[in-house]
């Protein structure tokens, strides 16, 4: 089978790349879609659009490049398609539950169509020829609740709860994508998975249970559903829990606890530290009292110690100093929107972190609100005013937040005590006018 790859040359804020470029479960998405189509595809060719397909004998696979799908969605749409021997194009029901509640907003590459959503992932048996007829394929969500809002606080919400797909699709078209298919769809949907296994097969149940035994640890820990790789160096005392997977030449320190994540290569995770249903690329970096829930890094960024991040996503090359918080509830009850496209939208969540792009650095002691994104290259070093970022942060408005320490920097090099008042001046309006052009988020 040939695989036709369109190309998404958009970039998405505020890493300002296109979505093949971006990691996804420690992959660029390329590369992810790649290993996945391994199998079944023996080339490929990009294009810009339908129209410019060349004209193939045999099967041919056609997809978007800023689709995320997994093995079990791919497995089940190419068998059906083959079976049908006529060109195919995916669709969902208007009622799957993980479609309607997770994939929709913020996009435009799944629409909808009659009594269905489509998307551009086509199947054609005998070239690029004929009318696609649309193979509604079921994501199989379940529900699962990742923690309890207490009723004084939002009597409305209680257990927050995902539709968690076994089968997995998304267009990715905002971070918000990028979180969702690297967390409820990525690493969760493992931890679904393994779950849903266990519950119904009993020979899952002992072979888990006799490895428990054989290694003398409990069930969630064991090497059948925690995967080591080469050269690791783990504390004794470090909790691990599946399903987890870990690369080579990993350093975990004393009493850190990693459950249902994903750990890439050449990553030092120090005492203390906490990473849950997160995704940690390779050669990043957590020191001592660093927080992770819900979140996403990509390759070689670090966070300092005592940071908390819940449900946000970090690009690479990036780093986060210490005493940071990441905020991931509007305690007032309104609804958490992302600046998207010019206007903000609703994310359809009822808590979500922020976005920091990649070459960031920030400085310790900030309060990041819910939703905010802090563009790729921008550097926040500790100001003088608010360290709580309230609006989405361009590279040209970080500067803001580091203009008294370069005015001090330059004051120091003169041997003089203060500035004159026209350098006070401009700088005054400077900080101002960087502040109006800040977006409201």
């Amino acid at each position: 089978m040939r695989r036709v790859i369109l190309k998404v040359t958009e970039p998405i804020p505020p890493f300002n790349e296109a979505a093949r470029d971006l990691r996804i479960l420690n992959k660029p998405l390329w590369l992810l879609q790649r290993d996945l189509l391994a199998r079944y595809c023996e080339g490929e060719i990009e294009v810009d659009c339908l129209e410019e397909i060349p004209s193939f004998k045999g099967e041919l696979l056609i997809h978007r490049d800023n689709l995320f799908f997994n093995a079990p969605l791919i497995d089940t749409f190419v068998q059906r398609a083959r079976e049908r021997g006529r060109p195919c194009q995916i669709a969902f029901a208007l009622d799957d539950a993980s479609i309607a509640a997770h994939a929709l907003r913020l996009q435009e590459g799944i629409r909808r169509q009659g009594d269905r959503y489509v998307a551009e992932l086509y199947y054609y048996p005998q070239g690029f020829e004929g009318e696609p007829e649309p193979l509604v394929m079921d994501t199989l969500p379940r529900e699962m609740g990742y923690y309890h809002i207490p009723s004084y606080m939002a009597p409305n919400m209680g257990d927050l709860i995902f539709q968690v797909p076994w089968r997995t699709f998304l267009s990715i078209e905002s971070w918000l994508h990028i979180w969702m298919a690297n967390v409820p769809f990525g690493v969760f949907c493992w931890g679904r998975i393994q779950e849903q296994e266990a519950e119904e097969s009993w020979r899952v149940k002992i072979r888990i249970a006799l490895r428990a035994i054989l290694e003398r640890k409990h069930f969630l820990s064991t090497s059948e559903v925690v995967k080591v790789g080469k050269n690791c160096s783990i504390d004794p005392s470090a909790l691990i829990q599946g399903p987890t997977v870990i690369g080579n030449n990993v350093h975990i320190g004393a009493g850190a606890v990693i459950t249902n994540s994903l750990i890439g290569n050449n990553v030092t995770v120090m005492q203390g530290s906490q990473v849950m249903l997160s995704v940690v690329s390779d050669y990043c970096y957590l020191p001592f009292r660093a927080a992770l829930f819900m979140t996403a890094f990509m390759e070689n960024s670090m966070v300092a110690q005592n940071t908390c991040l819940q449900l946000c996503v970090v690009g690479r090359n990036s780093f986060i100093g210490a005493n940071n918080v990441f905020t991931d509830f509007n305690l007032l009850g309104k609804p958490i929107r992302i600046w998207h496209k010019g206007e903000l939208l609703e994310a359809g969540l009822p808590v979500l972190g922020g976005c920091v792009g990649h070459d960031v650095k920030i400085g310790s002691g900030f309060v990041i609100y819910p939703a905010r994104s802090i563009e790729s290259g921008s550097v926040l070093v500790s100001p003088e005013q608010s360290h709580v970022i309230t609006r989405n942060l361009s590279k040209e408005q970080s500067q803001g937040y580091r203009w008294i320490y370069s005015k001090e920097v330059d004051l120091h090099k003169q041997g003089a005590e203060g500035s004159s008042e026209e350098e006070e001046g401009a700088t005054a309006e400077a900080a101002e006018e960087s502040s109006e052009a800040d977006r409201p988020a």
